[in-house]
């Protein structure tokens, strides 16, 4: 298996599921998610495997759709553990969805700094070199959207 597969199998499920965290469609997050892997290879070679890259290039493409777009539609959760009973994947899918819904009610910025932070592969200075802030900025945008999110999911709850 030449290097830039293992690359490609290494980081395709990051970034799906950063863009799935932005889209909440899993379709449209695989699509985009191929189409960031295509372009990073058409403009940047095989032997180019830098992460933060990949994740600039899928937020562009994610922002190129959205305003194509200009609304988001829930998706279904794919890429269940086959283990989980059936009870449990539907508590689990459904948790998911509530998640995704209540991060449609941030604003477009709050929820693509924490669809970011969420994934771990990135540092907070690389998120802020990939957003154009400050490192400082991005911990006090990640932790206010945080507050807001879990906001917006107790008030679900009542």
């Amino acid at each position: 298996m030449g290097e830039y597969s293992l690359f490609y199998r290494d980081c395709k499920n990051r970034i799906f599921n950063y863009l799935m965290r932005l889209t909440g469609d899993s379709g449209l997050a695989g699509d985009i998610m191929q189409e960031t892997f295509a372009r990073h290879i058409e403009h940047y070679g095989r032997d180019n495997r830098d992460i933060a890259l990949l994740y600039r290039i899928a937020r562009n493409l994610f922002t190129d759709e959205w305003r194509r777009r200009k609304h988001f539609t829930a998706g279904e959760m794919e890429g269940e553990e086959p283990f989980l009973d059936q009870e449990h994947r539907l508590m689990v899918r459904s948790e998911y969805r509530r998640v995704l819904s209540a991060m449609k009610l941030l604003d477009e910025d709050e929820r693509e700094i924490l669809a970011l932070a969420a994934g771990e592969d990135l540092s907070y200075r690389e998120i802020a070199a990939l957003v154009g802030i400050s490192e400082v900025n991005v911990k006090v945008k990640v932790h206010r959207a945080r507050l807001k999110l879990r906001e917006k999911l107790k008030e679900g709850d009542g």
